[in-house]
């Protein structure tokens, strides 16, 4: 197991992620899973705004418990991934549309904004981007109910 870091991570006003270095220099930072369904707590990159890595964790287990839990926290938000069950109806066939669907977490409605948001992953899964950034899987669009493949065969 990887020996403990003794980083300074905390919330600024906005709620982002603060990196502090030693030197109390403060960046926002944005912890990015390398292997986020294969290996979720190995691989962890703090990231900042302009996209490039501040520090590379090679396991979660390295933070300590507060920072850890700041991490822990940013990713679950991050990786919010609702499975779509019904896609009950779509205001139209072209975009932007706005889809009204139930999930595993309830009933919705998003806005889809262009046809590039709906991404082919292995296996046949789908995920759909929304305007507001969340990410709806679709692990087996086969299985939907009927209605629920018609119209979604519309924009793929």
């Amino acid at each position: 197991m990887s020996t403990r870091m003794n980083i300074s991570l905390e919330r600024d006003a906005f709620g982002a992620l603060v990196l502090v270095d030693a030197q109390g220099g403060r960046e926002a930072v944005t912890p990015v899973r390398a292997f986020p369904l294969s290996a979720p707590d190995a691989g962890i990159s703090l990231v900042g705004a302009d996209g490039r890595e501040r520090l590379w964790l090679d396991h979660l287990d390295q933070l300590e418990a507060p920072a850890r839990a700041l991490v822990d926290a940013v990713l679950a938000v991050r990786d919010f991934a609702p499975t779509l069950q019904v896609l009950h109806k779509v205001s139209s066939f072209g975009v932007p549309s706005t889809w009204h669907v139930r999930t595993d977490r309830g009933e919705t409605s998003f806005v889809l904004k262009a046809e590039e948001d709906i991404r082919r992953l292995e296996g046949g899964a789908l995920l759909i981007g929304s305007a507001s950034g969340v990410q709806f899987r679709i692990p087996d669009p086969k299985a939907l109910d009927r209605n629920s493949r018609k119209l979604l065969e519309r924009f793929l």
